[in-house]
């Protein structure tokens, strides 16, 4: 057996209670090092006399790494454990200790395993809607323009021109607001924007003031219509929140440049000396750009203004979550103050983190609810578009990316294809449409909520920012969208009602199919991907090279 593989982790991703009597433990070994694996368990102030033990299930094979996981039920929650495993060969214990060939579970108390005690507060809770939901991202200025009053003298862009960075096409809350049947025949029920406040920019993340809605977007009368007519439609609003970082322009940072050192906001930013300078540059920003200072989100004032910010559209507007722009460079302390404040003003509003890297200290129910996973993306470019993973390499991949985290945030991650920062999937994968349906459906049936950035559905395509941020065309016909597509891949979501448990991950025993397999409340269904370049079976199916198929409840439907 390969002791160095074998890893435990108490009160981590590892070891998670899911309710109040009901505990997750999960173990890594070496990829196929393990023939069976078992928890030997009690309450901590039984288990020296008396054990129960159980088997636990491989749920998660990745490229190096197994992982094995039970569910336990609890009388006693303060669970005292450790794993026997059997090589095919002999039989271990896995304690604190290490990998032993015997135990004195009398003595167990110095080196058990163990989660002392299960509180409520310590639960990180699903949002069941979030993890239920199907996403439509929109970058305002491009989406649609339906405000026949407002100032046009901005728009420098004909509709449907290629932009650049400095374009502006017209995109509005009305037009969104004109669109929400579009949106939800696409079976999408929350909507994801960029942000929508005051500055100067196209993307809005160079923000001048929070508080009032950007006037190329429309007014706060536009963002309550908006809400109200989501809500009137069972849809959710997540609005972008960026707290990493401002505008130049911003008063607080004006005030700065005027009194330097004497200013009450200088310890606002991060500046390397008595006033900020861009050139050269003394004060810390959002990667390079000097007219972007990054907030010190250290500082308790800070803290009090940013949070106010969010709990203000929260009470006012009743938006549904914040998605978090550059959130893994703001402090820990601002996000877990954070989580509180937004819980408190609204316990279902869900808080989604831009983190392209494994987030897991992020995801421990102090933070985050989730994050964008822009490793699921890398995933899918890797599989379909630059020829990175087989069909093994894919199902590892996947299975690792799952590894990472816990079931009830595996279940609440926003997983996407594209967005308003990466070029579009379709551009990638060539144009070549039978991929981006197979990607879709991989999509739509992977563990979390599919977010589709506007357009995909049109066969949009474009390079990187801007390229990737160009106008809907609302007029191309039907027939040539994927709309009915994407609305039935989004009806099986929700009519099977998906949950982690029963998620199975793997390739055919030929290596050619990528096989996804679900079960949900009220179904399951199959999937099978071959991008290999000969037919690929599993059991009784065959795939044809290039091609997908889909089985809901036992019967093909795609």
């Amino acid at each position: 057996m390969n002791q160095f593989a074998l890893l435990h982790i108490t009160d981590s991703e590892y070891c998670f209670p899911v309710s109040e009597n009901e505990i997750v433990i999960r173990l890594r070994t070496a990829k196929n090092d393990i023939e069976r694996a078992y928890i030997i368990y009690e309450s901590k102030y039984v288990i020296g006399n008396s054990q129960q033990k159980l088997q636990m299930k491989k749920e998660l094979s990745g490229e190096l790494y197994d992982y094995y996981s039970i569910r336990l039920k609890l009388e006693d929650t303060r669970l005292a454990y450790v794993f026997y495993l059997y090589d095919g060969k002999e039989y271990y214990y896995f304690s604190e200790d290490g990998a032993t060939f015997t135990y004195d579970f009398t003595k167990g108390f110095y080196n058990f395993f163990q989660y002392p005690y299960i509180n409520s507060a310590d639960i990180l809770k699903k949002e069941e809607w979030l993890s239920q939901a199907s996403f439509y991202q929109i970058f305002i200025d491009r989406f649609c323009m339906a405000d026949g009053n407002k100032d046009k003298n901005y728009i420098n862009l004909k509709w449907g021109d290629i932009p650049n960075a400095k374009s502006f096409a017209g995109g509005d809350l009305k037009g969104i607001i004109s669109k929400l049947e579009y949106i939800k025949s696409l079976g999408c029920d929350a909507l994801y924007l960029t942000p929508i406040f005051k500055s100067p920019s196209n993307h809005k993340y160079d923000i001048v003031d929070y508080f009032e809605v950007d006037p190329n977007f429309g007014d706060e009368t536009d963002l309550t219509n908006l809400v109200k007519e989501l809500h009137n439609r069972g849809m959710k609003l997540v609005l972008d929140a960026v707290f990493n970082h401002v505008s130049e322009l911003n008063d607080k940072f004006q005030d700065v440049i005027s009194k330097g050192k004497e200013s009450e906001y200088y310890d606002w930013f991060v500046i390397k000396g008595d006033y900020p300078y861009a050139s050269p540059l003394n004060y810390e920003v959002f990667a390079g750009c000097t007219y972007m200072p990054k907030w010190n989100t250290s500082n308790v004032q800070v803290q009090d203004y940013l949070i106010s910010i969010a709990t203000y559209y929260i009470r006012e507007f009743d938006i549904d979550g914040w998605r978090l722009d550059v959130s893994d460079e703001i402090s820990h302390d601002f996000w877990r103050r954070f989580r509180k404040e937004i819980k408190a003003a609204k316990e279902s509003a869900v808080i989604i983190g831009e983190n392209w890297h494994n987030a897991s200290n992020y995801l421990r129910g102090d933070q985050y609810d989730s994050i964008m996973n822009y490793a699921f993306t890398k995933a899918a470019l890797d599989y379909f578009a630059y020829g990175q993973l087989d069909a093994q390499g894919m199902a590892n991949k996947l299975n690792d990316i799952l590894a990472r985290n816990t079931d009830t945030v595996n279940d609440m991650m926003l997983n996407l294809l594209d967005s308003h920062d990466t070029d579009r999937f379709f551009s990638e994968v060539h144009e070549d449409r039978k991929k981006l349906k197979a990607a879709l459906a991989l999509l739509y049936l992977f563990p979390g909520a599919p977010s589709i950035f506007y357009g995909t559905e049109c066969y949009t395509v474009g390079g990187y920012d801007p390229d990737c941020r160009r106008c809907m065309d609302f007029a191309k016909d039907k027939e040539d969208t994927l709309n009915d597509y994407i609305k039935q891949l989004a009806d099986i979501r929700k009519k099977c009602s998906f949950q982690f448990s029963g998620t199975h991950i793997f390739a055919s025993e030929d290596k050619k199919l990528f096989c996804l397999k679900r079960q949900g409340r009220n179904g399951d269904v199959m999937l099978y991907i071959n991008e290999s370049e000969s037919i690929g079976k599993e059991k009784d199916i065959q795939v044809a090279p290039g091609d997908f198929r889909l089985f809901v409840c036992g019967g093909e439907v795609l």
